[in-house]
Parts: structure tokens; C-alpha cells; sequence
């Protein structure tokens, strides 16, 4: 049986109703393709953070940026509960800023006119997103309409301990929403060329290649604050290929996927990236971390 994925690479900002209306205009595009699975970015519902404080920020610039956060939403609020209708059939991956009492998480959803499937918080922070964002605990799996999946948030991927687990957990499809900016200390006038774009590349297929499974990557794309987003959404193969791509423009990405036969395939082939492990020798890679005192003390 195949499935039908696409993957978004779109802006989002702080108006609600302009985002509403951007899910809605995506979800009605990917219906059109006969997609059962569609990935929106990091941050649909009420836009990402302006900037990536802390280091040398000042304070005004810090409270400028705790100014203009996004609206923090309850997973059986309202807004949720608009996209599991707009979704209907078609189960739709996306992210927002997730309200726990006064605690904000950055946090993601998988969900379909029934409901919420999966919630995810975002475990690794990059630069001051800690300052805006309590950090989540944990990498779960579930099951919907188009199989397994778990899901991971932007910097999330360039930790390959948390796309292990969720293969372990069972995953098929891993989406990997983002908003994955251009680079702050090197620009360039090409973002092809951008660094950061560059790795957010090499994470994509890296990440599906040595899981042997289904990544869906999003993206925001244009400007947000001091942000310039890389797009590059797209849909990569068990075997580390680009399926589907939208490149560095907005757009939808679309691919056509038998998933259980290409992950039969890729785990049958001779590379037994998970039954081959040996986890009796990796035990610093759980341990305490203790990086940051050995390099640095």
C-alpha cells in the first residue's frame, strides 16, 4: 500500500487568522495531490521567536524579544481543535507554542479530524530559546493512519540520539518541523550556498539514512524578526535519497511512498543499522553529560 506525503516549506507570523487561512490554503493544496500525511513547519500557529537571545543580548533587547512571544495554546484549546477540522481525513503535523499552566513549551502536534494522535515538547534549545522555552523530557512514538511516527523539533535533528530512539520506539515516519534560519555570521548572497542550509541538509539525510526510515522535514520560509528562513522542506528515503524537495522557495513537496516495502527494503539490504548495534559499548552516550567541564574547565 502506498501513502502519499507532503511537506511544507511556509511563513507564519503572529496573526492567527493569516495563519488559519496559510494552513488551510496547505491543507486544501495537499488534499489535491491525494496526500494522507501533511508536515507543516515549526511555529505555524502564532509564529516562532523574533530572535535567539542570550550571550551578550542587552537587557532591552532581551525584554523586546519576552514582548513578542507567540500566543501560548492548550493542546484541547480552541485552536486545535479549528486545524483537526480543517484536517479532516488527512493526518497533519504542525507546531506551536504549547501553554502548561505558566509554562511555554515549543511544542508539536500530530492530529486528524478524530483528534490529537501525538504531543511533543522540544527537548534540545538552541542559543536563548531556553529564556523563552521550558525544555521537554522525552521522545515518544505513536501510531496513525499512515503508520508509526514521532516527531522532532529543528535543533532536535542535529542530535542523532533522538531520532535513534524514536526508531527504537518503532517509528516509521519521523517529522522533522522547522524553523531553521539562514546563517547569522557568514551570509551569503545565495542561500543555496548558506552554511546553515547546508546542514540542515546533511541532518535530513543523515538522520533518515542511518535509521533506515520515512523523514519529513518542514520549514518556515521568508523572514521573521532577524530571521531568514532556509525553506528546504522535503521528503527523504530510507536510503538517505531526496524524494521530494521544495529547495530554497516556499512551496509543497510531494512524494509517493510504499513506506513498509522501502523500509523492508533498506533494512533487508545488508545494512543492519539497528539490529547491528551494540549498545553494551556505548555507555558515555547516555551517561552525565560532562562535555562542557572537559572542554571548557
Amino acid at each position: 500500500m502506498t501513502t502519499t506525503i507532503s511537506v511544507a516549506a511556509a511563513e507564519f507570523g503572529r496573526d492567527m487568522d493569516e495563519g488559519y487561512r496559510t494552513i488551510g490554503a496547505l491543507i486544501s493544496e495537499a488534499a489535491d495531490k491525494g496526500s494522507d500525511l501533511l508536515v507543516l513547519p515549526e511555529a505555524c500557529l502564532g509564529g516562532y521567536l523574533p530572535s535567539l537571545g542570550g550571550g551578550d543580548e542587552t537587557p532591552e533587547a532581551r525584554q523586546r524579544r519576552l514582548d513578542d512571544l507567540p500566543p501560548a495554546l492548550e493542546l484541547d484549546g480552541p485552536e486545535l481543535a479549528t486545524i483537526s477540522e480543517m484536517a479532516g481525513d488527512m493526518t497533519v503535523t504542525l507546531g506551536f507554542c504549547e501553554a502548561d499552566g505558566d509554562t511555554r513549551y515549543n511544542a508539536a502536534v500530530t492530529l486528524t479530524g478524530d483528534g490529537i494522535l501525538g504531543s511533543y515538547r522540544k527537548v534540545h534549545q538552541p542559543l536563548g530559546e531556553n529564556l523563552c522555552y521550558a525544555a521537554g523530557s522525552e521522545y515518544s512514538t505513536f501510531d496513525t493512519p499512515v503508520g508509526r511516527m514521532g516527531m522532532q523539533i529543528c535543533y532536535d535533528k542535529a542530535f542523532p540520539e533522538a531520532a535513534r530512539e524514536l526508531a527504537l520506539g518503532g517509528a516509521e515516519i519521523i517529522a522533522s518541523i522547522s524553523a531553521w534560519p539562514t546563517s547569522r555570521t557568514n551570509a551569503t548572497p545565495n542561500m543555496e550556498d548558506d552554511r546553515w542550509k547546508q546542514r540542515f541538509d546533511i541532518y535530513d539525510r543523515a538522520r533518515a539514512l542511518e535509521n533506515q526510515l520515512i523523514w519529513v522535514s518542514s520549514n518556515q520560509a521568508g523572514t521573521f524578526g532577524s530571521l531568514r528562513f532556509v525553506c528546504s522542506a522535503k521528503i527523504v528515503g530510507p536510503g538517505g535519497e531526496i524524494l521530494a524537495d521544495t529547495g530554497v522557495e516556499p512551496g509543497l513537496a510531494t512524494a509517493t511512498i510504499d513506506v513498509s516495502g522501502a523500509l523492508g527494503g533498506a533494512r533487508g539490504s545488508g545494512m543492519y543499522n539497528l539490529r547491528d548495534r551494540r549498545p553494551s559499548v556505548y555507555g558515555s552516550v547516555t551517561a552525565p553529560n560532562t562535555f562542557e567541564e572537559l572542554t571548557y574547565a
